[in-house]
Order: C-alpha cells, then sequence, then structure tokens
C-alpha cells in the first residue's frame, strides 16, 4: 500500500501552492464582501488548466486523474476558498458533459468552461428543497423544436454572475420523479431569465442567489442526455465531487491549524511559550490527527474513482465528516488566538463561515450518512 503522490501530483502541488499562495491568498480576506469574484480569477485558473482538467485535451482539458484534482481542491481550500469554488462548479458540470453530452455539445461547451471563458452554474436546488432533487417543479415543455423553460432555482452558486447553467428540469410528470427530469445547458443571458442575490454568512463572493426562468426557450440541442435522465447524470456526478468539497474544507482547516501552531509557539504568556500548556497543545494535534484521517478518506474515494472502482459511500462519508470536523477545528482555532481571534482582520472567521456553508450545500450530513447507511446495511435500509 502506497500512500505518496507521484512526482508529477508532487508537482502539480508544489505549482499549485506557490501560485495560489502568491496570487489568491493575499486577497482572500478583502473579497469577504457581496462583490463577485473577479474574472480574472477565473482566466487564470484557466490558464494553468485547472477548470475542468478531467476533460479530453480534445476538447481543451488535460486529461488530469481525479486524486491530482483532490490536490488542486486542497491546496485551493488553504488559499482562497471563494476560488476553490470555481474548480468544483466547472469540474462537476464538465464531468457531466464530458459523460452525458454529444460529440457538438462537448465542442461547443467544454472548451469556454475549461479556457475560463465561461463560468458555468448547476440549477438543481429549488425552494421546496434540496436534497429532493428528484421532484424539481421547475418545468420544460416541449415546443415544436424547443423546450420552454418556467420555474425557479435557489441556493445556486454563482447565481449573480454565471454565463451558463446546467439545469434540472421535469419534463416528465411529477409522479415520475427522478425518471421525470432532464438536463439543460441554458445562456444565462437569455430573453426571460432574472438573478436575485443572497446576502449570506460565508463564501460572499460566490454570488449565491436565485434564478428565474419565465417563459425561457432553449433549443432542443440544449438538452444534455436522454430526456428523463438528467437527475441521474447529475447524482453520478456528485460521487467524486463530495470527495473534492471533503478537501477543500480539509486544506482551509489544515491551514488555520498550521497558523495556529505557529502562533501558539511564539505567543509568550506565564513566563514561557504558550503551546508548552497541554490545554493549547493538544487541541492542535487532536486536529492535526483528525484532518489526516479525513484527507485519507477523500484521497481514497477519489484513488477508486481513478480505478473505476465503487466509491458512493465513501465520498458520502468525505462530504458529511470533513465539513463539520473543518469547522469545529477551525472555532478552536480561533479560540486559541484569544481575544485577537475574535478580530474580523484574522482570517480563521472567515474559513469558518466558508465552511459552514459546505455542511449544507451539495447535500447535508443527515443525507450523506443516510447513504451510507444504505449502502452498509443494503436491501434492509431500501425498506425503510
Amino acid at each position: 500500500m502506497d500512500f505518496n503522490f507521484t512526482e508529477d501530483q508532487n508537482l502539480l502541488r508544489r505549482t499549485i501552492s506557490e501560485f495560489a499562495a502568491r496570487e489568491l491568498a493575499p486577497h482572500y480576506q478583502e473579497r469577504d464582501k457581496d462583490e463577485d469574484l473577479p474574472r480574472e480569477v477565473v482566466r487564470h485558473l484557466g490558464e494553468l488548466g485547472l477548470l475542468a482538467p478531467m476533460v479530453d485535451p480534445a476538447y481543451g482539458g488535460q486529461a488530469l486523474d481525479f486524486v491530482a484534482l483532490g490536490i488542486a481542491f486542497e491546496e485551493f481550500g488553504r488559499h482562497d476558498f471563494n476560488a476553490a469554488y470555481v474548480l468544483l462548479l466547472s469540474a462537476l458540470v464538465g464531468a457531466i458533459i464530458s459523460s452525458r453530452g454529444d460529440e457538438r455539445q462537448k465542442r461547443e461547451y467544454l472548451p469556454a468552461i475549461c479556457s475560463g471563458e465561461v463560468v458555468p452554474a448547476l440549477g438543481v436546488t429549488e425552494p421546496s428543497g434540496g436534497s429532493d432533487a428528484a421532484h424539481v417543479k421547475l418545468t420544460a415543455r416541449r415546443d415544436g423544436d424547443s423546450y420552454i423553460l418556467d420555474g425557479e432555482k435557489s441556493s445556486i452558486s454563482f447565481a449573480s454572475w454565471a454565463d451558463t447553467i446546467l439545469l434540472m428540469a421535469r419534463t416528465g410528470t411529477i409522479e415520475q420523479g427522478a425518471r421525470g427530469v432532464s438536463a439543460f445547458y441554458v445562456d444565462l443571458k437569455s430573453p426571460g431569465v432574472s438573478r436575485a442575490r443572497f446576502r449570506d454568512l460565508g463564501t460572499k463572493a460566490i454570488g449565491r442567489g436565485q434564478l428565474f426562468f419565465d417563459s425561457v426557450r432553449v433549443p432542443t440541442g440544449a438538452r444534455v442526455g436522454d430526456e428523463g435522465m438528467g437527475f441521474i447524470q447529475v447524482m453520478q456526478g456528485f460521487d467524486f465531487s463530495r470527495s473534492l468539497i471533503g478537501l477543500m474544507c480539509v486544506g482551509a482547516a489544515q491551514q488555520s491549524v498550521d497558523e495556529t501552531c505557529k502562533y501558539v509557539a511564539d505567543r509568550q504568556a506565564f513566563g514561557g511559550s504558550l503551546a508548552r500548556f497541554e490545554g493549547v497543545s493538544f487541541p492542535l494535534a487532536e486536529a492535526a490527527v483528525q484532518l489526516r484521517a479525513a484527507r485519507l478518506l477523500c484521497y481514497e474515494a477519489l484513488w477508486k474513482k481513478d480505478r473505476g472502482e465503487p466509491h458512493g459511500w465513501l465520498a458520502a462519508g468525505c462530504k458529511w465528516w470533513a465539513p463539520e470536523l473543518a469547522a469545529k477545528v477551525l472555532h478552536q482555532c480561533l479560540l486559541l488566538h484569544g481575544h485577537l481571534g475574535f478580530s474580523m482582520d484574522l482570517p480563521h472567521q472567515q474559513r469558518m463561515r466558508d465552511v459552514i456553508g459546505l455542511e449544507i450545500g451539495d447535500g447535508t450530513a443527515q443525507i450523506m450518512k443516510l447513504l451510507v447507511a444504505r449502502e452498509l446495511i443494503g436491501q434492509v435500509a431500501r425498506g425503510y
């Protein structure tokens, strides 16, 4: 059993770490406001080949393996949690189009996503709920060689500034559940689309909000995959994205642990270094071990993804445990900085607020535990 990264993967880590520390980290805190992430950040990520890098090079990708993609997410989580969101949505939308789109769609949609020319969003959640995604209410009514979209999406990352969206819409009856949902790749500049931005606790530069579709006409060629298969396609994509989310959160928490270790070692109190007290050092020791365990779980799921092996329950565990653990660790780091930690001038509070959003988004802990339990218990659980 080899836990080492390859030479290429280590080179990727160093390259991303140096870039993110130089170009992104200095601006992370100043972007903690309700303004869109600057487009030049997205373009830089495209130039580095980090947007949907698992896409075939014929369509603008780098054919990167999923473990390497996880390395990128961990490093961006350390230095700029908001920028990691761009990687996340581009990877998820890019993977779905790569696996389910036809040749025309791949050639037309993917290069712009990979280069950063186009920022995609993913439209699943609605006001009535996010986890019950199989019962979306936004409708897509067939009208000749077009579909007419009517309805609303809520809690959408990049709602305020995305260029396009991979949208889940109901083409069948509500009774059909998942089998009545189709996926559409929609230009958000289309007539009939309007937006509203939320005022959020964290990840403010992401521009989470609502999207309204009022008789929006899209061609049949905008449908990705077969009619009625949209929900299934997206859920398959979440299998790997949940591991990436886990690494984003682990990276943010690890950065604060590293900074806190240095702070308590340098901080003089009661006649010596603050780090000599077990009440200070033990929480950091616990955090280091627990974060390492969460990191290994995330990379195991991605390693299995690369090998084509089942990994769904592991990825669900990553999505439930890593954000929860990271929020707890970040809170502890804040407290270990004493009165200074309560200041908005230090990044621990911002990282904590940003991570909390992913305790909710892309599947709550309760849903993830349910997925794990169903896998472990099998047919018995499905009868509940």
